[in-house]
């Protein structure tokens, strides 16, 4: 005789659509609680696949079931198994559908999944060389395109899976590939007014920047744009003087010329330091790193700077300049 989760589970399959909205929004009022996650866990088998299907369904129903494995997903085992039964491609399949209204939904859905390795290994389609990397560059372009400045912002979440996905050098890889270009477009979107889209941004860099070794020449490539989001956040809040800006190039004296809204989330800052660090690390890094003034503007930023784990970035940095700038004079020339 069948429980009452396996009929509920069974129900989500009804032919009768008023039956499958009730049964779906019961599903979906269980996974607020962990004792409602714990239950319906024990029936994933056949839950997972249910919920899946009603993905593509109008919108009274496939937002109670999106929101449902959102909350599921937060469980690591969930996720798995999620990844196992191809929800990544489900997912992609219905974000890019024309009548799609749950995009919010489904991309954070995606968040959740690229926290395990099995995850951004389906988003990063490695596993066929034909289409590797279109999820990526699908999900950069709506990051990229969408209006951001509305209350509405159903891709601002994309920065966190871009974060996930550059964990993995498969994925650091494909950002820096000169030819897709992908990069260039994440970082530009640093100029947001979201803190969660500048987060998004700056996390992807700083994880790029753990490739800075092998691939410096790339990450410098997109330096115009590159520099200003990682040395704006940091400079402080004072307006340079005329000197200080005529050894940078104009992208970012014209910014430190004018009063400017800091960037308040220390995260922030502390992954651009961290960052930096990375790319200084190499001699090519360290040298691009003077041209464009760089250990001044850290210099005047770690004077205003006020919470200690960003002082403490600000002084790993300064460490390694020190240290760095005893064993070769730096040039004075400055970019173009």
């Amino acid at each position: 005789m069948a429980t009452e989760m396996e009929e509920l589970v069974s129900f989500l399959a009804s032919p009768s659509p008023q039956i499958t909205k009730a049964a779906v929004d019961i599903v979906r009022g269980l996974t607020g609680s962990a004792e409602g996650l714990q239950s319906l866990a024990n029936y994933s088998n056949a839950l997972l696949p249910a919920l899946s299907r009603l993905l593509t369904l109008p919108k009274e129903v496939s937002e109670a079931a999106a929101e449902a494995l959102v909350n599921l997903s937060q469980n690591s085992s969930l996720a798995e198994a999620m990844v196992q039964l191809g929800l990544v491609k489900t997912t992609m399949d219905v974000l890019y559908k024309p009548e799609c209204v749950i995009a919010q939904l489904l991309v954070m859905l995606l968040v959740n999944l690229t926290q395990l390795d099995a995850g951004v290994a389906s988003v990063l389609q490695t596993e066929d060389e034909k289409v590797r990397g279109l999820y990526v560059m699908k999900l950069v372009r709506s990051f990229c395109r969408t209006a951001h400045e509305s209350d509405d912002d159903a891709f601002e979440h994309v920065g966190s899976i871009l974060v996930n996905i550059s964990k993995q050098r498969e994925g650091r890889k494909l950002l820096l590939d000169p030819k897709r270009g992908l990069l260039k477009q994440i970082i530009r979107q640093f100029d947001s007014n979201s803190t969660l889209r500048k987060k998004g941004v700056s996390g992807t860099i700083r994880n790029c920047c753990f490739e800075a070794e092998n691939e410096l020449q790339n990450l410098l490539l997109v330096s115009e744009f590159l520099w200003p989001a990682l040395l704006l956040p940091v400079a402080g809040n004072k307006i340079y003087n005329e000197l200080d800006r005529s050894k940078m190039p104009l992208e970012l004296g014209t910014a430190l010329s004018i009063e400017r809204e800091p960037v308040n989330d220390p995260e922030i800052r502390i992954q651009a330091l961290e960052a930096i660090y990375l790319i200084i690390l190499q001699d090519a890094g360290r040298r691009a790193f003077w041209s464009v003034n760089g250990p001044r503007i850290v210099q005047i930023g770690y004077e205003d700077e006020e919470d200690p784990k960003v002082m403490g970035a600000y002084e790993q940095l300064g460490s390694l300049l020190v240290h760095s700038s005893s064993a070769e004079e730096p040039s004075s020339e400055t970019t173009e």
